[in-house]
C-alpha cells in the first residue's frame, strides 16, 4: 500500500539540490579517445552562447596544433597563461585568480585531467575548477573518458598504455550536464592519418600503439555505458526530487575486502565499478589482528594506498578489529546488508600456503549468504620477491636478539648440566623451553626460532646417549627430541604471538587513555585557552609529531597554539591553512590540495560553520597519515571543534546577557529622560513663559509663586542630573569616599535641612543616639544618602504622614533606619529597589522619578563598608530602609611626657 511518504519529494535529493544552490554548473564534454573533437565541440558550443550575449571567457584552451581548433579561439576572450619554472624550464598555467577576478557567467577549462605544475594552488585543473564553481561561475570543461580513475587499470589492460593524468569519478558524477564526443573507431582513425590529430609521426606510432580498432571500440563502449548510467542517474534524481511514482531498485551495497597478500588497488577499481554499474553504494574493509602489527612497512604502505584510493573514489572506509578475519567480515557485511562481496584471489608465496585455508577460501565456504566475487590479479604467476610476516626491525636489535637466543640455550645447558645428576633427562629439556619463551616473548619470532634449532642440538649432543655426539641410538630418546622439537616451535610462536598481542594491547591502552584525558581537560577547560592547550597536547602525543590550532583573528588565520610551541608557519603552509579554512576540506602535505606544504590541515567544522582549523605535522621520518591516522584525526579535529565551539558559546551568552542588560538600561534611561526629567522642563518653561507673556498683568505674588515653581522643578531636575552623575561615577569606580571623622547627627541635619522644601508637607523627627561617637566616613557622600531616602520618603508616603530618621549603637556597628508611612515595599521586590531604574509598579499612579537614589544610596554605603536593605516600617506599615555602619577603630591617644 502506498504511504504518504510515496508522494513527496526526496529529502536527500532536495538537499542535494539546495547544496548546489550559489555554485556554477559544470558541463563535460566526454570525449570516447583523444581526437574525437570534444574541445572543439566545447569551443563551439561557446560560440553558441557568445550569440546569444552570455558573457564567455577560454580560461584554458589546448588545441594541440589542430588548425580548425585554433580557428574557433578567434573571437573568444582568452585570458593569458600564468608562467611557472619548474627545475629550468618554463611552463604555462591557467591564471586561476585572473578567472576568478574576471567572474565570467561561463569559463572554457581544457584537459579537466592536466596535472598542474609543482608550485601550483592545487594539484590537478579539476580542483581548480571546483574553486571556480564554488565562486558561481559556469564551467565548459573537456574530459576523455580513459582518465577516470577506476578505469585506470582497465585501460591499461585493453591499450597497453599506462595512463598517468587520472580524475577521481565523483568529477563526473557530480557534472549538472554530460555532452558525448563520440566517432566511429574507422573515422577516427582516417582523422589520425589526415594528421588532423597528430602530426603524421606521432599518427603511425598512435595507430599502432593506442588507436587501434579494438582499443577505440572498448573506449567508446566504456564511454557510452558511463554517458548512459550518468543519465539514468539524472533521471531518477528528478523523478525523486518531483515525486513521480515509478519502480525503485532495492539499494545494494558491496564489500571489498583490503589484505596485504591481494592486488588490492585492482580490487578497489573492481568494485567502483561494480557500484556505479549497480548504483550501489560500496565500502572498503580491512581487518587488523596481531599480525597485522607484525607485517613489513611496504605491507602497511599497501594496505594504506589501497584505502587512500577507495576514498579518492567515493567509497567508505573501515578498519575492524578482530583475529578471525572471516567471521569479522561476514558479521560486518550482515550488519551493514551487503548483497556482495569482492576478494582477491591471495598470492600463495610458500609450499605451505598451498596447503592451507586463505581467506578467500573460507569466505566462499561459509559466506552462503552472500555473493561473493573472486577478482584474479594482473600480476598473478609473476615471480615475487620472498617477504617475511616479520616486522622488520632495526639491524642492532635483530643482532641483539640473535644473540640473546644463543645466551638463553647457553644458559639452560649449563642449567640442565647442573640438575643431570638429580632429575632424569627428560626433564631437562623444560629448561630450554623456558629459555625459548623468554626470548619469544622479549625479542620475537626470529630469535625464538634459532634458540629452538640451538636448544634441539644442544639437548641432543649434551643430554641424550651417546652424549657429544650428533646421533641418537635409543628410538626412545628421538621421539623426545622431536617432540621437543615441535614443542619448541609451539611455545615460540604462542609467546611471540602473546608478545604482539601484548604490544598491540598497550597501544590501544595508551590511545584509550589519551582520548580519555583529551576528554577531561577538554571538559574540566573553562576557557578557550585551556581547551586549545588541551587539544595541541593530545593530538602531538597521538601523531607523536606536532600539531597546531588556527583560529580567525582580525580577518585572518593566526596560530592560537601549538605543541610544541609554534609562532609561525611558512608561506605555503600558511596558503594551505588559508585554503582549509575558506573551503572546509583537508589541504597541506598528504591531501590532493598544495601537498608541497610542511602541515596537513584540517577544518575544525560545527554545525555553525568553521570555527579554526587544526595543523598537524608527522616527524621528519614518518610516511603520510595512514587512512586509520587520517580518521582519528577527523574524530580528534570534530571533538576540537566542538570544545572549542563551547567556549564561544559561552562567551557568546554572557556577551548577549551583557548585551541584553546595557537594552534594558539604556531602554529605561531613555524612558526616564523621556518622562521623569521632561516633567520639570515642562513646569519651567510653563511658569518662565507666563512670566514672559503676563508679566504686566501678574501681581508681584503670582511672580513669586511662578519664580518659586521654576526654582524648586530646578532643583528637582538638578537633582535627576546630579544622580545620573553619581551613578555613573559609581559604575567606572571613580567614585572614591574622602575618609575623614564626622558627627552622624550633623550629617543627618544637614540632609534634613537640605530637603526642607521636600519634607514642608511631611513631619521629620530625628531620633539619634547621642552617645553614638564620631563616624570615619565621607560626610559629603552619606548626606547624599540621606538626602535621597527622604526624598523617596516624601513621594511614596501621603502628605501629613511622618518620616523618622532612628540611628543606635549595636555590638560593633551603628543601625541606622529612615522609615515612612506609604504603601510599603512588596518582599518580592524588596531586593530589587537597589537596581538601577528599577521601580515598584503601582497600579493607580507612578511617582516621578529615574530610579537611580535607592541604587546610588547602596553604592556609597558598600564603598564605605556598610549595608544597606529595605524591610517592612513599624506594625507592617510603610517602608523602612536599615543601614548599618562599622564603627571605626578606636584612635590611640599617645601618653603625656614626663613633667608636662
Amino acid at each position: 500500500m502506498a504511504t504518504d511518504d510515496d508522494h513527496r519529494p526526496s529529502p536527500d535529493v532536495l538537499l542535494a539540490q539546495a547544496r548546489r544552490e550559489g555554485r556554477g554548473r559544470l558541463k563535460i564534454f566526454l570525449g570516447a579517445a583523444p581526437g574525437v573533437g570534444k574541445t572543439y565541440a566545447m569551443l563551439c558550443a561557446a560560440h553558441e552562447r557568445l550569440r546569444d550575449g552570455v558573457d564567455v571567457v577560454a580560461g584554458v584552451v589546448e588545441p594541440h596544433g589542430r588548425k580548425e581548433t585554433e580557428a574557433l579561439t578567434k573571437g573568444l576572450e582568452v585570458l593569458p597563461s600564468r608562467r611557472m619554472e619548474y627545475r629550468g624550464h618554463d611552463f604555462r598555467e591557467m591564471d586561476l585568480d585572473a578567472l576568478l577576478d574576471r567572474r565570467p557567467a561561463i569559463a572554457l577549462v581544457d584537459e579537466l585531467a592536466h596535472t598542474n605544475v609543482p608550485g601550483s594552488r592545487h594539484l590537478k585543473r579539476w580542483q581548480d575548477v571546483e574553486e571556480v564553481l564554488a565562486a558561481g561561475i559556469n564551467v565548459y570543461a573537456t574530459l576523455n573518458i580513459q582518465h577516470l580513475e577506476s578505469l585506470n587499470d582497465v585501460v591499461e589492460q585493453i591499450s597497453g598504455v599506462k595512463v598517468r593524468e587520472t580524475l577521481p569519478d565523483g568529477v563526473l558524477a557530480g557534472a549538472d550536464e554530460i555532452e558525448l564526443i563520440d566517432l566511429p573507431p574507422e573515422d577516427l582513425i582516417k582523422r589520425l592519418n589526415e594528421g588532423k590529430v597528430y602530426v603524421p609521426e606521432q599518427a603511425r606510432r598512435a595507430v599502432h600503439n593506442f588507436f587501434s580498432p579494438g582499443n577505440l571500440t572498448a573506449l567508446r563502449e566504456m564511454a557510452l555505458r558511463h554517458a548512459a548510467e550518468r543519465v539514468d542517474a539524472q533521471m531518477v534524481d528528478y523523478m525523486r526530487s518531483h515525486a513521480i511514482a515509478g519502480p525503485w531498485p532495492t539499494r545494494e551495497r558491496i564489500l571489498v575486502c583490503i589484505d596485504e597478500r591481494m592486488d588490492s588497488g585492482r580490487l578497489v577499481r573492481v568494485a567502483k565499478r561494480a557500484a556505479d554499474r549497480r548504483g550501489a553504494a560500496w565500502v572498503a574493509v580491512t581487518v587488523e589482528t596481531t599480525r597485522t602489527l607484525s607485517l613489513p612497512e611496504s605491507d602497511k604502505d599497501r594496505v594504506a594506498e589501497a584505502m587512500r584510493l577507495a576514498v579518492q573514489l567515493g567509497g567508505e572506509t573501515v578498519a575492524l578489529q578482530g583475529e578471525d578475519v572471516t567471521a569479522a567480515i561476514l558479521a560486518y557485511a550482515t550488519e551493514r546488508n551487503a548483497t556482495q562481496i569482492v576478494v582477491g584471489r591471495p598470492r600463495r608465496l610458500g609450499l605451505l600456503d598451498r596447503f592451507t585455508a586463505t581467506v578467500t577460501d573460507r569466505l566462499v565456504e561459509r559466506g552462503g549468504g552472500f555473493n561473493i566475487l573472486v577478482v584474479g590479479s594482473d600480476d598473478e604467476g609473476k615471480p615475487k620477491a620472498p617477504r617475511s610476516v616479520v616486522q622488520a626491525q632495526p639491524e642492532s636489535r635483530d643482532w641483539l636478539g640473535l644473540a640473546v637466543a644463543l645466551l638463553a640455550t647457553g644458559a639452560a645447558t649449563g642449567l640442565g648440566v647442573a640438575i643431570d645428576h638429580w632429575l632424569p633427562v627428560a626433564s631437562i629439556s623444560v629448561a630450554y623451553l623456558l629459555a625459548v619463551m623468554v626470548v619469544a616473548m622479549r625479542f620475537g619470532l626470529r630469535p625464538a626460532i634459532l634458540a629452538s634449532l640451538v636448544s634441539f642440538f644442544a639437548f641432543n649432543f649434551f643430554f641424550t646417549e651417546p652424549r657429544f655426539t650428533l646421533a641418537v641410538s635409543d628410538v626412545q630418546n628421538l621421539l623426545t627430541l622431536v617432540f621437543f622439537l615441535i614443542a619448541a616451535f609451539i611455545v615460540s610462536g604462542m609467546a611471540s604471538r602473546l608478545r604482539t598481542q601484548v604490544q598491540a594491547s598497550r597501544e590501544s591502552a595508551r590511545r584509550t587513555a589519551n582520548l580519555y584525558d583529551f576528554g577531561r581537560k577538554v571538559t574540566a577547560a573553562a576557557t578557550q585557552d585551556d581547551v586549545l592547550w588541551a587539544v595541541v597536547h593530545h593530538v602531538a602525543d597521538t601523531i607523536r609529531g606536532k600539531s597546531l590550532v588556527l583560529l580567525p583573528m582580525d580577518g585572518r588565520l593566526a596560530i592560537a597554539a601549538g605543541y610544541p610551541p609554534e609562532d609561525q608557519i611558512d608561506d605555503r603552509s600558511s596558503a594551505a591553512a588559508d585554503w582549509a579554512w575558506a573551503h572546509e576540506k583537508p589541504a597541506g602535505r598528504g591531501s590532493a590540495t598544495l601537498p608541497a606544504a610542511h602541515w596537513l590541515f584540517l577544518p575544525l567544522r560545527t554545525a555553525r560553520g568553521p570555527v579554526g582549523v587544526l595543523g598537524v605535522q608527522m616527524s621528519e621520518d614518518a610516511d603520510l597519515p595512514s587512512p586509520e591516522q587520517m580518521r582519528l584525526l577527523e574524530t580528534l579535529a570534530d571533538q576540537a571543534a566542538v570544545a572549542i565551539e563551547r567556549t564561544t558559546l559561552v562567551s557568546d551568552i554572557e556577551m548577549a546577557r551583557v548585551a541584553t542588560e546595557r537594552e534594558r538600561l539604556r531602554s529605561a534611561l531613555l524612558s526616564s529622560l523621556s518622562h521623569d526629567l521632561r516633567t520639570p522642563l515642562v513646569s519651567i518653561m510653563g511658569a518662565a513663559s507666563s512670566l514672559i507673556s503676563y508679566d504686566e498683568a501678574l501681581s508681584r505674588d503670582n511672580r513669586r509663586d511662578l519664580a518659586q515653581t521654576i526654582q524648586d522643578e530646578a532643583e528637582r531636575l538638578n537633582r535627576f542630573v546630579q544622580n545620573l552623575l553619581d551613578m555613573t561615577r559609581l559604575g567606572s569606580g571613580t567614585l572614591k569616599p574622602r575618609i575623614d571623622w564626622a558627627d552622624l547627627a550633623d550629617i543627618v541635619g544637614g540632609a534634613v535641612e537640605r530637603a526642607a522644601r521636600l519634607t514642608r508637607s511631611h513631619a521629620v523627627k530625628v531620633d539619634i543616639d547621642p552617645n553614638i561617637p564620631l563616624l570615619c566616613v565621607d560626610a559629603v557622600l552619606l548626606g547624599q544618602v540621606f538626602f535621597n531616602l527622604l526624598d523617596n520618603a516624601c513621594k511614596y508616603s501621603a502628605p501629613g504622614t511622618a518620616i523618622k530618621v532612628w540611628a543606635r549603637k549595636v555590638a560593633d556597628h551603628i543601625s541606622i533606619e529612615v522609615a515612612d508611612q506609604g504603601p510599603g515595599i512588596p518582599e518580592a521586590d524588596r531586593e530589587k529597589v537597589f537596581d538601577m531604574f528599577y521601580r515598584v509598579s503601582q497600579s493607580d499612579s507612578q511617582t516621578a522619578g529615574t530610579g537611580l537614589g535607592l541604587a546610588i544610596c547602596r553604592g556609597i554605603v558598600e564603598a564605605h563598608g556598610g549595608t544597606i536593605r529595605a524591610e517592612a516600617g513599624l506594625h507592617g506599615t510603610g517602608t523602612a530602609i536599615v543601614i548599618r555602619l562599622p564603627l571605626p577603630p578606636v584612635p590611640q591617644v599617645a601618653d603625656e611626657p614626663e613633667g608636662a
